[in-house]
């Protein structure tokens, strides 16, 4: 019988107990000895579990990304992230405040912080990994445990071996088509929408196919992240619902095309974030500088999975309505080529000529 959960199976579990605040363990053997540590998201902490935490003795680390650490000006000994012992004076608020950048010009002294350097970090990157691959602030409490497999099975939290979990988050999720269907729309009634659900149980992505497109030639093609705030509610403060509506309207006019919408908002760091970063540019931070000192990267997202859906419906070559040349780059390491690339400088506002110019500045955007 095969009804215990796989390894992707049980980091999908994990992801969505961080969401919910619960800890997860993460665990491994290294020179023959079992080791591991608890894991818990800052941002979903309570004050209970904290508590707990602080009762089982020893030394709780606050792992952050080396972008957030820049901000808070506290070392980042491992490169791409930084290891804070716990103070024993911390509360919640404390910790809240170091993942949570939104104070930071009210109140920007966090420290004097005691940076580890000593000891092995990788428990901590899968711990931030982990966070940010279920949308929340890359910020996580980590406590080593001795026997986390036991510790894990005697209060019921969920389980996963770290290498299976790096290999797992670092491979590229295969989209899978549910179901398509006839879906005629203002730019074009000959619409067919194709829904691909992922193995990795993230969130699902779209195909809107026009027309009946050849298989065999360059296709015109749009891959669009998913932003909620310009496609629905038609936000001024960035180009999205423009370029989306632009997109199928040209492919309308063409009689053929595909437009894949992919669900990761804000860049890939979700919604909530996305609007924490729109918070920051308020306090006069561009984009990009909203992100990093939220502790992101400029860009979040894998365009890897549209290579996959475009290949999944039988393309293998496209023109590609975009002016970003890291969806170009992304299109022909993943097996599509890309005949041509079709501009798409639409929706210019007095709201977000800024932001436009910091697409085209730091992120290479041809605008």
């Amino acid at each position: 019988m095969r009804f215990a959960p796989t390894p992707t199976e049980l980091l999908a579990r994990a992801r969505a107990d961080l969401r919910m605040g619960v800890p997860v363990v993460l665990h491994g053997v290294e020179g023959g000895v079992e080791g591991g540590a608890l894991i818990l998201a800052v941002e979903t902490l309570s004050q209970d579990r904290l508590a707990d935490l602080r009762a089982m003795g020893g030394t709780p680390v606050i792992a952050l990304t080396a972008r957030r650490a820049e901000t808070l000006k506290a070392r980042a000994y491992d490169g791409d992230i930084a290891r804070i012992a716990l103070p024993q004076s911390s509360g919640l608020a404390w910790l809240r405040a170091m993942a949570d950048p939104a104070d930071d010009l009210a109140t920007p002294m966090k420290g004097p912080f005691r940076t580890l350097r000593e000891g092995d970090a990788g428990l901590h990157r899968l711990a931030i990994a982990l966070t940010k691959s279920a949308q929340l602030l890359p910020a996580a409490l980590v406590l080593a445990l001795p026997t986390p497999v036991l510790f894990a099975q005697s209060h019921g939290l969920t389980a996963v071996a770290s290498d299976t979990a790096a290999a797992l988050l670092g491979a590229l999720p295969q989209p899978h088509p549910v179901v398509s269907a006839r879906l005629p729309v203002a730019a074009a009634e000959a619409g067919k929408l194709h829904v691909f659900r992922p193995d990795d149980g993230g969130e699902e992505h779209y195909a809107f196919e026009i027309g009946q497109p050849l298989r065999d030639a360059p296709v015109l093609a749009r891959l669009h992240s998913a932003c909620f705030t310009g496609d629905v509610m038609g936000s001024l403060k960035c180009d999205c619902g423009p370029q989306l509506r632009g997109a199928l309207a040209q492919m309308g006019q063409m009689g053929a095309g595909v437009l894949l919408y992919l669900n990761q908002e804000g860049r890939g760091i979700g919604l909530a974030n996305k609007m924490r970063a729109y918070s920051l540019q308020d306090q006069g931070f561009d984009t990009v500088e909203a992100n990093h000192r939220l502790g992101f990267e400029d860009d979040e997202r894998d365009f890897r999975v549209g290579s996959q859906m475009l290949k999944a419906m039988g393309f293998s070559s496209v023109n590609l309505l975009t002016n970003n040349p890291r969806k170009i780059a992304m299109m022909e390491k993943n097996g599509i080529h890309v005949a041509q690339r079709v501009p798409l400088i639409l929706g210019e506002t007095a709201h977000n000529r800024g932001y436009l110019a910091t697409k085209a500045a730091k992120s290479g955007h041809l605008l």
